[in-house]
């Protein structure tokens, strides 16, 4: 019994990741690991020796646990208030679980074309998770589990209840939206210099220093799900960027600001004495940013308090 409990909860970083890619935030995530775990040990003794592959059990439950939760938070999403982001994470907070999957993943991908490819990596980053979300929840079930797990059609196909020819469809739509959306990837150095780079012109209060570091297209979204004030619209253009972030920053002179690897590269997390107010996140291309995100939704921070 001890070693069949070991086996299981190995399991639980690996699914958490796994939930957090189908959904977006930590909580979600939890709630279907544990919704997994119950199932589980609501099996009788003979229903459990008769699961060979204990880790595809738990995956195969996990992924119909969490296409359940799509259903139902497509509703809650379109009565959230303001913008919507995924839960910003720290970079470290699935290493490991990459490396379990990567020969399953590279044998998924042996006929597709590179360019194309998704890394267990990149699909923690906010740019593919905005991506994810504007997906149907079978799609989006069927991207992640085939395209970033490496999960077999046939296999996905028995999770959604489809055929594997219409599964290999719906990874196929999934893989046409995100190749529709994708941005390129600077290497890190420079995604680093053009953080720091705003990061100091935000300290000066000097907008022309900060408008250099600002694409002319730059977006601006945050995400205070009601709980705090945050801007509702989507904030566009160097220039209104600029203003919002100088005039946000003189508003409240006490937080500091600290850098922090995050799933898309170097942040900035905010704090007030203790407590955790925002985590901010960029995207960066030809040196300029051309997307910031900010989690000011208290219910969102929980991983970095």
């Amino acid at each position: 019994m001890g070693e069949e409990i070991d086996e299981v909860f190995r399991e639980r970083r690996r699914l958490l990741s796994l939930a957090y890619r189908m959904t977006g935030t930590l909580a979600e995530a939890e709630d279907i690991v544990q919704e997994t775990y119950l199932r589980w040990y609501r099996l009788d003794d003979e229903q459990r020796a008769e699961v060979v592959n204990v880790a595809g059990w738990l995956t195969r439950t996990a992924s119909r646990v969490a296409l359940d939760v799509l259903g139902s938070a497509r509703h809650r999403r379109e009565r959230y208030v303001g913008q919507w982001l995924p839960e910003p994470v720290p970079a470290d907070l699935f290493a490991g679980t990459a490396s379990e999957h990567a020969r399953s993943v590279t044998a998924a991908h042996a006929s597709t074309d590179p360019l194309e490819r998704v890394t267990l990596d990149e699909a923690v980053g906010t740019a593919l998770l905005l991506v994810l979300e504007a997906m149907t929840p079978a799609e989006r079930v069927a991207f992640v589990l085939h395209d970033v797990f490496g999960v077999p059609f046939d296999e996905v196909a028995e999770i959604v209840g489809r055929t594997p020819a219409a599964v290999r469809q719906l990874a196929a739509t999934g893989r046409r939206h995100v190749r529709e959306n994708r941005t390129s990837v600077v290497p890190p150095s420079e995604h680093d210099a053009a953080v720091r780079a705003f990061r100091d012109a935000s300290r000066t209060g000097d907008i022309a220093q900060l408008m250099r570091v600002l694409a002319p297209d730059v977006h601006l979204r945050a995400d205070g799900g009601g709980h705090v004030n945050a801007a509702r619209n989507v904030v566009t253009g160097a220039d209104r960027v600029a203003r919002f972030l100088l005039g946000v920053g003189a508003k409240q002179p006490a937080l500091v600001a600290t850098e922090q690897r995050v799933a898309d590269g170097l942040g900035l997390v905010f704090r007030h004495g203790d407590a955790t107010t925002a985590v901010m996140s960029f995207h960066v291309e030809a040196g300029l940013i051309t997307d910031v995100w900010i989690m000011l939704n208290p219910t969102k921070l929980t991983v970095w308090t």
